[in-house]
């Protein structure tokens, strides 16, 4: 009996070692199965973060391009630093007011530009120049049209020439340029004259009794409308 209960006393504890051993292998096992089961889920996520950074990269880098090209577009329209300028009166008072502005906007650095037509475009004749034969109509033209700066006349309070002369006296007094100097002071700075070419053909204009003026060019309106559509600043004188 003894020795029967000794073998089942044996017998007991190898089961329960067995079963201790077991459970150990299935701990373990179970710990490097959740240990696997780790690495897979934040290789995941991580995976996961890297594509969603890849993502808004590359959205953010989309919208940098459509930045880009929006700021394109607008710097191709935004309008030059330039004065665009009509003068289309022949009075004195007008065309001083009209050469100030342009000789004032140059030396503020920006580009001006001045299109002569009609009344506008006897200023432009020289009094000492002479054209060759003209017929009837632009020979009247040009003896009923002031030839140059010189015989300009105020638009207001003229009184047959005296307020003109008055005028003329007291810019002279207080030491204020004169059309013709101010012409002169557009040219050294740059000030872009055109003449309208259908004007000087319509009042029997010929190139050559124009004044010599440092880059004078003859075009039509849509020539001056090309430098004046992209321009800062329009006015009409």
């Amino acid at each position: 009996k003894v020795s029967r209960h000794f073998s089942y006393e044996q017998k007991c504890v190898s089961n329960n070692a067995q079963t201790t051993e077991k459970h150990r292998t299935d701990r373990d096992q179970g710990a490097e199965e959740s240990a696997h089961c780790n690495w897979n889920t934040e290789d995941i996520v991580n995976k996961i973060k890297q594509r969603g950074i890849t993502m808004e990269m590359e959205h953010i880098e989309k919208q940098i391009e459509e930045l880009k090209t929006q700021v394109a577009a607008i710097n191709k329209n935004a309008p030059e630093n330039k004065i665009s300028m009509i003068v289309f009166s022949g009075a004195l008072d007008k065309a001083l007011a009209a050469f100030m502005i342009a000789t004032g906007s140059a030396a503020m650095g920006m580009e001006a530009v001045m299109f002569f037509t009609f009344w506008g475009t006897p200023m432009m004749r020289d009094k000492n120049k002479h054209a060759g034969s003209k017929d009837l109509m632009s020979n009247m033209f040009g003896s009923m049209l002031p030839t140059g700066v010189d015989q300009t006349k105020l638009s207001q309070m003229n009184m047959g020439g005296m307020g003109t002369a008055m005028m003329k006296s007291v810019m002279k007094k207080k030491n204020i340029a004169s059309l013709s100097e101010m012409i002169s002071m557009a040219g050294e700075m740059g000030v872009k004259i055109y003449v309208c070419e259908m004007s000087a053909d319509l009042m029997g204009f010929k190139h050559e009794e124009m004044i010599d003026y440092p880059g004078l060019e003859y075009c039509g309106v849509a020539s001056f409308l090309e430098e004046a559509a992209n321009s800062k600043i329009q006015l009409f004188m």
